[in-house]
């Protein structure tokens, strides 16, 4: 069975490679034209991918009609145009796993939810874990959470489909805490990087990963999340990686704005998006409309209005001092 990806991003490929390992046949759509006649012609991503010889099996398209009749999709655009992508696509009952990570900023709602309205009457799951796209593409090997709306029935559809040699996907039903891991991950990644680009030290990203860590699960749990998915793949293992490394588009704009860089020059220059940066204000929003006390959070919505990196961090390190704990500050 031909496998559909949406989003021709770097992630988006390196599914649609990983996906053709095994030498199945894999439809990837693409918004550009000329990216679509060169995947097709010259097996490459220039764009976004350009380490990676794709597979010939993968095919690309840039027309939403061809993906109409597949039972089986991989949502990887960017998080803020899923919904419009899924409700230009004709109608048609089927599995969608989303595998991009935000929180839609309008709305301020889930992908999940933004699947399910923009989409309805399709089975909608949640692929996420610790997944550098370049890696990936060159088959080495990670395990990651697929997290099944339609429970058991779903998993056994959808994890044939999805595994191969090098990608051990692990099974959950918590579609919630899948989303929240990584949506949340992503804003702390910025933190991280700010803690590189102001030259901080391994204490103090160690320490940062800790009580960012803390914020998901208080974040999580309040929306209904369980805490061991968060614990697993989707969530710490998730969120190990990406604070890590210059890999991270996340962590390379966290850094870039330690070392004093303008927000808004660093996002109109960005090819690639880095999607904590538009989740990190919803994600605040939401936490205040919910008391859910999230400093890091908040922290990084300053960073991206243009407060000092120097500033905010003085102000974290100022806070008045508690005891350690998830449920409060």
């Amino acid at each position: 069975m031909t496998i559909g990806v949406l989003g021709a991003g770097a992630w988006g490929t390196a599914l649609a490679q990983m996906l053709a390992s095994d030498g199945r046949e894999v439809l990837l759509w693409a918004r550009e034209v000329d990216l679509v006649a060169e995947i097709n012609a010259a097996r490459t991503n220039s764009l976004f991918l350009p380490s990676a010889t794709l597979a010939p099996t993968i095919r690309a398209t840039g027309d939403l009609a061809d993906m109409a009749a597949l039972e089986a999709l991989l949502v990887v655009t960017p998080a803020q145009h899923m919904g419009s992508v899924l409700a230009a696509m004709p109608a048609h009952p089927r599995d969608l796993v989303l595998c991009s990570k935000g929180i839609e900023a309008g709305s301020g709602e889930l992908m999940n939810h933004v699947a399910r309205r923009a989409a309805p009457g399709s089975a909608v799951a949640v692929l996420s874990g610790p997944t550098f796209a370049h890696e990936v593409a060159a088959g080495l090997p990670t395990a990651v959470t697929l997290a099944c709306g339609g429970g058991e029935a779903q998993w056994q559809r959808l994890s044939p489909l999805i595994a191969r040699a090098a990608f051990r996907p692990y099974y959950s039903d918590d579609v919630t805490g899948a989303e929240i891991g990584g949506a949340v991950k992503n804003v702390l990644a910025i933190a991280c990087g700010v803690v590189e680009g102001l030259r901080l030290g391994q204490n103090a990203r160690a320490a940062l990963i800790a009580r960012g860590y803390a914020e998901m699960l208080r974040f999580g749990e309040a929306l209904g999340a369980r805490a061991e998915t968060l614990a697993g793949l989707c969530g710490l293992g998730d969120l190990v990686l990406t604070c890590s490394s210059t890999s991270s588009r996340n962590f390379s704009l966290g850094k870039a704005l330690g070392e004093g860089q303008d927000p808004a020059a660093l996002m109109a220059d960005r090819r690639t998006v880095a999607e904590g940066a538009h989740t990190a204000p919803v994600l605040h929003r939401l936490a205040q409309e919910r008391g859910i006390a999230m400093p890091i959070t908040a922290a990084v919505e300053a960073l991206l209005r243009g407060e000092p990196a120097t500033t905010v961090v003085k102000s974290l390190l100022a806070r008045p001092l508690t005891a350690e704990r998830i449920e409060g500050a």
